[in-house]
C-alpha cells in the first residue's frame, strides 16, 4: 500500500491529517511533481486517469482516488478514533459540513489559484481572471459563514474533532498560501484555526 501525492497541495494535507489522527503509520508516500506535469503522464494516468491528488494505491494494485474515499476507506478499516460520525445523526452532520466546507471554501480557493493567479504556469489551459476574483468574494464570504457557525462551538460540529474540520483546514491552509488571511472580525474562525494548528496532525 502506498500514497502517490504532492505534499504542498491541500487535498494530499488533508489524508496526511486523517491518517495522523488515525494513529495510522507506515504507510509510504510517493511524490508526483504536479508542477512538472507528471500527473499527466501515461504512468500515473493509468492508476488515476483523472490526474488528481492524491490516489491510494492498494497491495493488490487497485487504486482509490477522490480525497473523501480515501478517508471512507482508512475510516472503515480502522474505526477509532471515529472522524465521520459514530451515530446516524453524527454521520450525517459530519457528512453535511464536511460538503459544505468543500463547496464553499476549498473548491473556491482553489479555483481562485487556478484563474485568479499565474496557478500551474503553463499547465494551465483555460484561465478566468474574472471568474478568479468572483471565486475569491465567495471565498470570503463562506469563512464569515463559517465563522458565524463556529459561534459556540469548539469544531466545526460541535466538540468532537472531524473531517470536516480536516476539510476546513486544508481550505485555509491553501488559502494561507495564497496570502489571503483570515479577517481579524472573524474571531471564532481565527480561535478555530489556532486550536487545530495546536494539534500534531496539522503538520502531518
Amino acid at each position: 500500500m502506498k500514497i502517490h501525492e504532492f505534499k504542498a497541495f491541500p487535498n494530499p494535507l488533508r489524508v496526511r491529517m486523517f491518517l495522523a489522527e488515525k494513529g495510522i503509520n507506515g504507510i509510504p508516500f510517493e511524490q508526483i511533481n504536479v508542477p512538472e506535469g507528471e500527473h499527466r503522464e501515461p504512468a500515473y494516468l493509468a492508476k488515476n486517469p483523472y490526474g488528481a491528488v492524491p490516489t491510494l494505491e492498494l497491495d493488490d494494485g487497485a487504486c482509490i482516488s477522490e480525497t473523501i474515499a480515501i478517508c471512507r476507506y482508512f475510516e472503515e478499516l480502522q474505526p477509532e478514533p471515529a472522524l465521520m460520525g459514530e451515530t446516524p445523526r453524527e454521520k450525517a452532520d459530519i457528512e453535511m459540513w464536511q460538503r459544505r466546507v468543500e463547496q464553499t471554501l476549498n473548491d473556491t480557493v482553489a479555483t481562485y489559484f487556478h484563474h485568479g493567479t499565474p496557478g500551474l504556469g503553463s499547465l494551465e489551459s483555460y484561465q478566468n481572471k474574472e471568474w478568479g476574483e468572483q471565486n475569491l468574494k465567495r471565498y470570503h464570504d463562506a469563512m464569515q459563514r463559517l465563522d458565524d457557525h463556529l459561534e459556540g462551538r469548539t469544531f466545526m460540529c460541535g466538540e468532537t474533532f472531524s473531517i470536516a474540520d480536516i476539510t476546513l483546514f486544508s481550505g485555509l491552509y491553501l488559502g494561507g498560501i495564497l496570502e489571503i488571511e483570515i479577517p481579524d472580525r472573524l474571531t471564532n474562525l481565527n480561535r478555530w484555526r489556532k486550536v487545530v494548528s495546536s494539534r500534531p496532525s496539522a503538520s502531518a
